[in-house]
């Protein structure tokens, strides 16, 4: 009868080497990320189990929920997580410093959950990271200025939170940052002038916080802003700077509630202004009769100290001027001017495009997509075109 021996010592001999390669097999995520998912896994509540096949495996192989990596591996040897992406998941507990040791990524995103405590410094570490998503949370503490760190950041979103303190003054060195939506919390002070520096600021939404001081007249050498929206803050005793008017890429500016005096600066060089919200503040003298942009479609002036006004002014139908609470309506006797007095119907606030950028959207499919501003429909994102000298989105709005 033939030995079994040889065959019992290959197949001993197989189990062995399967054993001894089974940890390297395992590990292919770089083990300092995965130590950093297992305390960001253990600082959340997570009730309905969005997240329970990070208790085994591994993150990029066993495809973790909202775990997202490179599809080769680094120099090291390891796969690196690229994005974590846990939009909402009904996810509550804290943020850890942990999230700082993911050292490759691209995409954070907590949007839409019920996540508390402050926002760690420790995220200023990530310099690869492009988009920083936590709005729609319970965030409170401020902002730490070692986010000013992040040299490839497009886009913070921490709108609908209830961030405190000041704005860092390190914000001015996020050189490739387009969109700062930072509204609907509870930011003081005031507005560094320092982020006059911004070279690709797009979107300044701050609006629905408790600012306060004045609004820096340096923001009109901001390249390529288009939206300013700063309603509902208290700059009392200030007036709009009159170097407003040399913001030739503006397309919307709201300044709604904001405790603003003094007249109304000449805006007839902001050729692209389409949206103009100047309501409830103290402003007085005159509404310019200047030519404003051909793109406007809404001026709000309710509820202010403005005096006068051309008796020629005749807007067309399209455009939507707003003079409601006004001493000029009380000696207004020409049918086109009472027409402007009258006051503005719920209907009509919530059919104009004061939200058609809607600040609670959440990011557009790639960094290389933006919101359409001017877009009927809400959340309208497309793909600028670029030519040599600007250039020009799909939907047809000009993009700088």
């Amino acid at each position: 009868m033939p030995s079994t021996k040889p065959f019992l010592s290959e197949a001993i001999l197989a189990i062995l080497i399967c054993c001894f390669l089974q940890p390297a097999i395992a590990q292919v995520t770089d083990p300092f990320e995965v130590d950093a998912l297992k305390n960001i896994w253990s600082s959340l509540i997570d009730p309905k189990g969005n997240l329970n096949n990070w208790k085994s495996g591994d993150p990029c192989t066993s495809n973790w929920t909202g775990v997202i990596c490179y599809n080769t591996t680094s120099r090291d040897g390891y796969l690196h997580i690229k994005e974590l992406q846990l939009l909402k998941m009904n996810l509550s507990g804290n943020l850890v410093p942990e999230l700082g040791h993911l050292s490759h990524l691209k995409i954070l995103d907590f949007m839409w959950n019920q996540i508390n405590g402050s926002i760690p410094k420790e995220i200023g570490n990530i310099t690869t990271l492009e988009l920083l998503l936590l709005n729609g949370n319970n965030l409170t503490g401020s902002l730490p200025e070692e986010l000013g760190n992040l040299p490839n950041l497009d886009r913070i979103q921490i709108d609908q939170n209830h961030i405190s303190g000041q704005l860092p003054k390190s914000f001015a060195n996020l050189n490739k940052t387009k969109h700062f939506h930072m509204n609907n919390n509870s930011i003081s002070g005031q507005i560094p002038r320092e982020l006059s520096r911004l070279p690709s600021l797009v979107h300044f939404l701050l609006d629905n916080n408790n600012l306060s001081g004045h609004i820096p007249p340096e923001f009109s050498q901001l390249p390529k802003l288009l939206i300013l929206q700063l309603d509902n803050n208290n700059f009392s005793g200030s007036s709009i700077p009159d170097s407003f008017g040399n913001i030739s890429t503006l397309l919307k500016l709201s300044l709604r509630n904001c405790s603003l005096q003094g007249p109304i600066p000449d805006l007839s060089k902001v050729p692209k202004l389409g949206y103009l919200d100047l309501s409830w503040n103290q402003l007085t003298g005159s509404i310019p009769s200047n030519k404003l942009s051909d793109n406007i479609t809404t001026m709000d002036f309710q509820n202010n100290n403005l005096t006068t006004i051309s008796d020629t002014l005749n807007p067309p139908a399209n455009v939507s001027i707003w003079l409601y609470r006004n001493p000029v309506c009380s000696n207004a006797s020409q049918l086109n001017i009472l027409q402007l007095c009258r006051p503005e119907t719920n209907e009509q606030r919530n059919s104009s495009n004061v939200d058609n950028v809607d600040i609670n959207c959440g990011p557009c499919p790639t960094v290389d997509y933006e919101y359409n501003p001017l877009s009927p429909f809400s959340c309208f994102c497309s793909v600028p075109l670029h030519v040599w000298i600007c250039s020009v989105e799909e939907s047809g709005i000009f993009q700088f």
